[in-house]
């Protein structure tokens, strides 16, 4: 097969277009900078806290729609061992974005966080945060790796192009513009791509289904044709593992910095939270066409088509169904467009794993803890060093294997199981845990995910579980909900172990010193009296404008008289205490005058 150069041109215009409109927000970052009153960094970081509702949907929805969401729904659909019941991912992404919007917005937003990792550097200092920043980088670096190892399947399979060479490629546009102009680049490029991404799916949808090389999927949804029926089912015995799935997907997601980057980069908590709402609605939209795309996948016969047989499945192509179905089933310049659309779709996520992993590093790493005293044009450096060399760590990954599964566990499912306990404690129990109890429950869920196994890692599976079943290559299927129970017991342990410490500090059986929390009795700023509302006070007391007067507290007979207290009302002072020179002379009492 030769190289299809229609479909590498389209590519190239494609990167063409996304380069020209990273330089352009490159020139747009410069002018924030100029205009930013803080600190330069949070231009690239956050974006100056200033983007546009819009612009904040688009980039958001880009972010959760990528390659990932679009292949593996597509390849969920096509698979006869699952189908549509268990192509969880429309549903859970949005879930994960209304639970996002609902619960995690005003936390990060009302004291002004720039990453996920701020509240655990408030929390437990510079040494405990560097460690728990492990986790969450490598699942930024293997999350990049994942995108491009599927870019590089999809370009092999659809262009009979080397897949190292469209990674190399494609990584190498995403760094450059990511490097140019930070959340602003990735942001607009990210509207660019959104929209190929849209256009170009849905256009392909109506001539895939008038294909004439498959059965109605109607038939096929509840009749076996060619395969099992694509509808799917979950047996009472799956139910757990896939309710973990689920939980995998909507409490795994808002882990990642990159979903804190869109809700931080808003202007205000409303549009932070209406950015969650809306993005949430076109996830679910966007997650249609992969959808149809499979169950016609699955209602296809290939020997009827120029693939042939035997079929994808059985070739073990199913993670590339979607590109296969679109250059199949599709008129030649009608698949050039879906290609670019996939395209599109894996560039959104690329960029945004590259500055979520730079902005930690830069952030908790370099600048807290590294170099206290960074100035912001060290910590600029810093952050573009790190996209480049994380770009390069994924890149050199992605070409390693041509497993996307493997970068996919390591990603969702250590997140999921390591940070989400630490990530709802500290963030809405504060109060209750300390750096002890965050310690041990990372310990703990390390070795209960590890002695569970996972054989894409070649760790062995050392702790049996109930429901375990033997499949025929000798490892066993996890029914029971594994992930999320794991998830629990850290949250208990960072709970105990957190109590414990402090009983044993003040028992003085622990060495260091750890005090009772107290309450927090912060008064957040949307929440206090406006100047214009506020009792006038003293101007010779410092005005706090937490605590207003309050004109019923007993007044010191020494102290200077208010002088909204009407004179006739005012209780005559004893001649026989002496003047306090405190109060002004035309305030004093002319008695015996």
């Amino acid at each position: 097969m030769a190289i299809n150069w229609q479909g590498a041109l389209s590519m190239g215009v494609f990167y063409i277009i996304v380069l020209g409109t990273g330089m352009w927000a490159y020139r747009k970052s410069k002018r924030e900078e100029r205009k930013c009153t803080g600190n330069r960094s949070d231009v690239a970081m956050v974006g100056g806290r200033n983007l546009s509702l819009w612009v904040s949907i688009f980039t958001t929805t880009a972010t959760w729609v990528g390659g990932g969401y679009i292949l593996g729904t597509a390849e969920a659909m096509y698979d006869p061992t699952q189908g549509l019941a268990w192509a969880i991912g429309p549903v859970a992404f949005s879930l994960n974005l209304i639970v996002g919007g609902l619960f995690f917005v005003k936390p990060v937003r009302v004291k002004k966080y720039v990453t996920i990792m701020d509240p655990f550097q408030e929390k437990y200092g510079s040494t405990i945060t560097a460690i728990l920043c492990i986790p969450s980088l490598l699942a930024d670096i293997f999350w990049v790796a994942c995108v491009l190892a599927s870019l590089g399947g999809t370009v092999s399979v659809v262009m009979d192009i080397p897949s190292s060479l469209a990674v190399v490629v494609s990584a190498s546009v995403a760094v450059l513009y990511t490097l140019m102009g930070g959340l602003y680049s990735v942001a607009y490029t990210d509207v660019i791509q959104l929209s190929l991404m849209v256009l170009g799916l849905w256009f392909c949808v109506p001539f895939i289904l008038s294909s004439p090389s498959y059965t109605y999927i109607t038939v096929t949804a509840v009749t076996k044709v060619y395969q099992e029926p694509w509808i799917g089912k979950i047996e009472l015995a799956d139910t757990w593992r896939w309710i973990d799935n689920l939980l995998l997907l909507v409490l795994g997601g808002v882990c990642y910095q990159a979903f804190y980057q869109r809700i931080l980069s808003s202007a205000t908590d409303v549009q932070a939270q209406i950015t969650c709402y809306v993005a949430a609605v076109f996830c679910f939209i966007l997650g249609i066409p992969s959808i149809l795309i499979g169950a016609v996948a699955a209602s296809t016969d290939w020997n009827q088509t120029a693939f042939g047989v035997p079929s994808p499945y059985e070739q073990g192509k199913a993670g590339m169904i979607l590109p296969i179905a679109i250059q199949y089933l599709c008129p030649p310049f009608i698949s050039l467009l879906g290609i670019g659309a996939l395209a599109a779709a894996v560039m959104s996520s690329i960029d945004s794993a590259l500055l979520s992993a730079a902005s930690q590093f830069a952030r908790n790493i370099y600048k807290n803890i590294i170099h206290k005293g960074a100035s912001e044009k060290s910590i600029l450096v810093v952050l573009r060093v790190s996209v480049f060399l994380v770009g390069l760590m994924g890149a050199g990954l992605a070409m390693t294997t041509a497993s996307v599964y493997v970068f996919w566990i390591f990603s969702a499912d250590v997140m999921y199981s390591l940070m989400c306990a630490q990530l709802i404690c500290v963030l809405f129990l504060p109060q209750r845990v300390n750096q002890y109890g965050a310690c041990t429950g990372l310990v703990v869920a390390l070795l209960l995910r590890a002695v569970v196994g996972e054989p894409s890692f070649g760790l062995p599976e050392l702790l049996p579980l109930p429901g375990d079943k033997i499949q025929e290559d000798g490892h066993c299927l996890r029914l029971f909900p594994f992930r999320t129970t794991i998830m629990l017991i850290s949250t208990g342990t960072i709970l105990l172990v957190s109590q414990l410490a402090v009983f044993l500090s003040e028992k003085r059986l622990l060495n260091h010193n750890v005090p009772r929390p107290k309450p927090d009795n912060t008064v957040p700023e949307d929440l206090r009296v406006p100047e214009d509302l506020r009792v006038p006070e003293d101007p010779r007391a410092p005005e706090d404008p937490r605590v207003p007067e309050d004109p019923r507290a007993p007044e010191d007979p020494r102290a200077p008289e208010d002088p909204r207290v009407p004179e006739d009302l005012r209780e005559p002072e004893d001649p026989r205490v002496p003047e306090d020179p405190r109060v002004p002379e035309d305030l004093r009492d002319r008695e015996g005058s």
